[in-house]
C-alpha cells in the first residue's frame, strides 16, 4: 500500500477510535427518561436502518417502536411523528418550537454561510423577511401586475403540447410543468429572461434543487464533511460561483435601468 494511503488510513482509524469512545461517553449515561425507538450505532446511528425508501422504513420502526419515536441520523437526533394527532401537537400547537429547519452544508456553501427566508432559523430576521414578503411581493395587486410576465410564456408551453400531442409523442407533464413554473418565475423576477440565457439560469436552478435534496453524508456525520466523499462541496462551490456572477450581472442591470 502506498505510505501515504496507509498513513491516511491509519489517521483516519484513530480518529474514529476516539469518536466511538466519546460517543459512548456522552450518549452512554441516561438522562431522564428516552423516548422509545432503535438502538443507534457509533457513529452511523441508525442510518444503516433507513432504505431507498426511508419513508416505509421509518413506518414499520414507527409500528414496532411508538407513534412518537427517537432515532438518530448519524450524529444528529431527531423525532419521528406517525399519528395525526401527535403531528398536531407538534405542528400545531407547537409550532414555534419547531419551525426551524436544520442548517445544510451545501446552502451554507452555495449562499456563504445565509439560509435565507427558505432555509433561516425562526427568529426576528425571519419574521421581517416575511413581513416584507407579505407586503411587498405577495399582496393581490402585486401578484396581478405580474400576469402579463406570466402569461407570456404561456403560448410557447401550449404550443409545445399540441406539436406533441401531434406527433403522438409521450409527455411528461411534471417536468412540462416544472419547466413552465421556472420560466414564470424568473419571468417575474428579472423580466425578458432572454437577455441573461447565457447564465443558463434554469439549470442553475434545476441543479440547485438538486443539490439541496440530494443524500449528503456529512449533513449527518459532519466530521466527513472535511472529506468531501461525494465530492458535493466541490459542485455547490462552482454552483455558488456561476450564482453569483449571474446575480451580480442581473443586480447590476436594475440599478443601471433606475
Amino acid at each position: 500500500m502506498d505510505p501515504l494511503a496507509e498513513s491516511f488510513l491509519t489517521i483516519l482509524a484513530i480518529f474514529c477510535s476516539f469518536y466511538i469512545l466519546f460517543y459512548i461517553s456522552k450518549h452512554g449515561k441516561g438522562k431522564g427518561k428516552a423516548l422509545p425507538g432503535p438502538q443507534p450505532l457509533p457513529i452511523i446511528g441508525n442510518l444503516h436502518m433507513l432504505s431507498m425508501l426511508p419513508h416505509q422504513s421509518l413506518y414499520h420502526l414507527a409500528k414496532k417502536h411508538s407513534a412518537i419515536m427517537s432515532i438518530r441520523l448519524g450524529s444528529v437526533p431527531a423525532v419521528v411523528l406517525s399519528s395525526p394527532e401527535v403531528a398536531e401537537i407538534f405542528l400545531k400547537t407547537h409550532d414555534v418550537v419547531f419551525a426551524s429547519r436544520p442548517k445544510f452544508q451545501v446552502l451554507q456553501s452555495i449562499y456563504n454561510g445565509k439560509m435565507g427566508i427558505a432555509f433561516t432559523e425562526y427568529g426576528p430576521y425571519w419574521r421581517s423577511l416575511r413581513k416584507f414578503c407579505n407586503q411587498q411581493l405577495f399582496t393581490a395587486s402585486k401578484i396581478e401586475s405580474f400576469a402579463p410576465s406570466r402569461k407570456e410564456v404561456l403560448p410557447h408551453f401550449t404550443e409545445s403540447l399540441k406539436e406533441a400531442a401531434a406527433a403522438k409523442e409521450v409527455v411528461d407533464i411534471s417536468k412540462k410543468l416544472g419547466n413552465l413554473n421556472v420560466k414564470m418565475i424568473l419571468n417575474m423576477i428579472l423580466g425578458p429572461v432572454k437577455k441573461y440565457e447565457e447564465f443558463n439560469l434554469k439549470e442553475i436552478i434545476e441543479e440547485l434543487l438538486y443539490m439541496v435534496g440530494v443524500f449528503n453524508l456529512a449533513d449527518f456525520v459532519p466530521f466527513l464533511g472535511a472529506f468531501d466523499l461525494q465530492g458535493l462541496k466541490a459542485r455547490t462551490r462552482i454552483l455558488g460561483e456561476k450564482l453569483d456572477k449571474a446575480l451580480e450581472t442581473i443586480i447590476n442591470d436594475h440599478q443601471q435601468q433606475k
